[in-house]
């Protein structure tokens, strides 16, 4: 999957993948990565989303990553919020009252951008990548935390085999190759999304579980 495919949902509005409200796994569990007030939260391809400020009201400055222009711009705006924009390496910095969004490509991230960032919220990231890029997203993800953080990961499990995604199903199976190495993975919690996520029912999906992790550094 190529850039150009997810700038060219954001330009057509084609995101019914992003959530209006807060996310629910983010406001019960959050509290168990017993991180202290003041620290930053990496939120990888963040779009627009609104989890960023509901971090932000809980008192923790907040740092993501967003490829398309339109979700940055959009997600600005529509907060409110007058951001300061400044170049940084190969990112366009827009920032604004404890929230930062840098505008560019995960891949060009280096553990310099992120070294004031103490724990990871990822609800987006894993599940927006087809199985063939997922290795290289993690793989780029651990060398951006020489010092591995706490990760409150958010995943879809669904028969692939019935649709395409994105979002992709990634099982638990797969979720322990790429962290286990070096995090206490802790199954936090299961909920049936089958009748949220009506655009895979109608492919016939029949079964659509959310799963949600903890990932705790040894």
């Amino acid at each position: 999957m190529q850039a150009q495919f997810w700038h060219d949902r954001w330009e057509q509005n084609q995101i019914g993948f992003h959530q209006q409200d807060f996310n629910p796994h983010l406001q019960t569990f959050w509290d168990q990565l017993s991180l202290p007030e003041g620290e930053t939260v990496f939120v990888p391809l963040c779009g627009k989303s609104r989890d960023m400020l509901w971090l932000r009201a809980q008192g923790y400055p907040v740092l993501g990553i967003e490829l398309s222009p339109v979700a940055v711009r959009d997600f600005f705006a529509e907060n409110r919020l007058e951001p300061r924009i400044t170049p940084q390496g190969k990112f366009q910095r827009w920032e604004a009252d404890g929230l930062v969004i840098l505008h560019g490509d995960f891949f060009d991230l280096t553990a310099a951008d992120l070294q004031t960032c103490s724990a990871v919220f990822d609800r987006a990231s894993l599940i927006a990548l087809p199985p063939p890029m997922r290795p290289d997203y993690v793989r780029h993800f651990h060398t951006l935390f020489p010092v591995r953080v706490p990760t409150l990961l958010v995943t879809l499990e669904y028969d692939q085999t019935l649709a395409k995604g994105p979002p992709f199903a990634v099982l638990q199976e797969e979720v322990r190759a790429y962290y286990a190495a070096d995090f206490d993975i802790h199954p936090l919690h299961t909920l049936d999304v089958s009748q949220e996520m009506s655009g895979l029912t109608r492919r016939g999906v029949k079964s659509l579980l959310e799963q949600v992790y903890l990932l705790r550094p040894r």
